[in-house]
């Protein structure tokens, strides 16, 4: 019989339906058992005498009439309340063990490293299952409202070049060209420019992003999701505009129930933003109690320029003064290049933030078109000869005719983090990697076999 699915329940009155679930709970009353069946669409309770001996979580097929329950005995709580299934054939697919830990609560007081370990087991958990489903109608939703937009979806290398971009890299040595390593990319930063170059004018992608960063609850360890986006012939106005939009449709459509206190979105100086409330990533909701309140922003007129310190990935010699605030393809803004050799202190950047609740949630820039003026960065930020020729393939397509673009990357999973009132981006993947650097379930890193090592040339101290 052609499986019927748990939402499909209510219209069968009177049917013989087969389901397919999971077993959520058990209610042994003798000779009577019921069984509250779980399926990706919702739960049925069950009813039949004389079964089978089976326990909660196992993967089953039940087999029955859908009748309607007595009106005393309704459960107006969930969407099924109104029906039951009289069992009349129970087959067992997979017997479940007892769980190495409980997923009818939120799962907030369970250890990290437990929920990781099992973390199949902890996505059966209706909050978390909740979270990974809204998540993929939001990137569906953000990928259709491109798309319409005719941006095109183009997927770019994550085997790549290291070069100084901000954070450590992840490196993957070669095995085909031992002693030289690939790196797994920070961002598409690179790449997503010649695509401008290459005139494709409008691109975006779903971009898996890996720094080898301290963790914080806003970001995993390792890797995370941003919403890639760059754009020619544009300013920094018409990037604000259009992610504004799509956010702000996003949020009517998929979150009803969540009111953005203000629209448009405020535009907060860095400066402003500093001064006024501390930090560059305020939280402006009036009610920071209410979790159905957003309060969108953005930061404009950063800074160019940070004084350089020990910590930073830029430099080479340590004895240049100043890096990058955002990264050095950030265009200056074009009232304050007159001061770029003079008073770097005075240049402000065409970067933007979006800000959510208090979460940085993307960031973006126009992005420097001129070979000269990327050129006079790279001199200011302290580079070597050796560290300028790692972009030499970026100033040199540039000399073959490069339109002015810019664009913005809005972090997936600190998106999610925000809207949903989550403690930590990792409520709202699927499988994190832990504080400590473990990646969920299968306990990577490991070690190497030797074997592998010899084919790579490398020893370990």
């Amino acid at each position: 019989m052609q499986r019927t699915l748990v939402s499909e329940s209510t219209k069968k009155i009177g049917e013989t339906v087969t389901l397919k679930g999971w077993v959520n709970t058990i209610r042994d009353h003798g000779k009577i058992t019921f069984i509250d069946l779980r399926d990706r669409t919702g739960f049925i309770q069950c009813v039949g005498k004389n079964l089978e001996k089976v326990t909660t979580e196992s993967v089953v097929e039940i087999t029955g009439k859908v009748v309607e329950r007595p009106e005393k005995l309704i459960n107006p709580n969930i969407e099924t309340g109104k029906v039951e299934l009289q069992i009349e054939k129970l087959k067992i697919f997979s017997l479940a063990s007892e769980l190495p830990l409980p997923i009818d609560t939120d799962g907030y007081d369970i250890d990290e490293n437990v929920r990781n370990k099992f973390r199949y087991l902890d996505l059966r958990r209706p909050r978390m299952n909740k979270n990974i489903r809204i998540r993929s109608k939001v990137t569906q939703f953000l990928r259709n409202y491109l798309i319409n937009l005719d941006f095109i979806e183009i997927e770019t290398p994550i085997l790549t070049k290291t070069t100084p971009e901000g954070a450590r890299d992840f490196l993957v040595p070669s095995r085909l060209q031992q002693g030289k390593f690939y790196a797994l990319p920070q961002s598409p930063q690179q790449y997503k420019q010649l695509l401008m170059v290459a005139g494709m004018e409008r691109y975006f992608q779903f971009a898996r992003c890996f720094r080898d960063e301290d963790p914080r609850s806003d970001r995993a360890y390792g890797e995370f999701t941003q919403l890639d986006m760059e754009m020619s012939f544009v300013e920094q106005n018409d990037i604000l505009d259009l992610t504004e939009k799509m956010f702000s449709k996003l949020v009517a459509e998929i979150f009803p129930e969540k009111q953005i206190q203000k629209s448009p979105w405020p535009r907060i100086s860095h400066n402003e933003a500093v001064k006024k409330y501390g930090n560059d990533k305020p939280d402006l909701r009036k009610n920071k109690n209410d979790p159905n309140e957003l309060a969108f922003c953005w930061i404009v007129d950063f800074p160019l320029f940070v004084e350089q310190s020990k910590d930073d990935f830029f430099h080479g010699s340590g004895t240049a003064k100043w890096a990058p605030s955002h990264h050095m393809f950030t265009s200056p803004h074009p009232d304050d290049i007159k001061h770029l050799e003079t008073n770097p202190e005075k240049v402000r950047g065409l970067q933007h933030d979006m800000v959510l609740n208090g979460l940085e949630v993307g960031g973006g820039s126009i992005r420097i078109s001129d070979p000269k003026i990327q050129e006079k960065i790279f001199k200011l930020i302290g580079f070597s000869e050796e560290q300028r020729d790692q972009f030499s393939h970026m100033l040199t397509a540039f000399t073959y005719g490069v339109p002015p673009h810019g664009g913005i990357a809005p972090g997936l999973d600190r998106f999610m983090m925000a809207i949903l009132g989550e403690p930590s981006v990792r409520e709202v993947m699927a499988y994190p990697t832990s504080s400590s650097g473990q990646t969920s379930v299968l306990d990577a890193p490991s070690v190497a076999s030797d074997g592998q090592l010899k084919e790579l040339g490398i020893k370990v101290k």
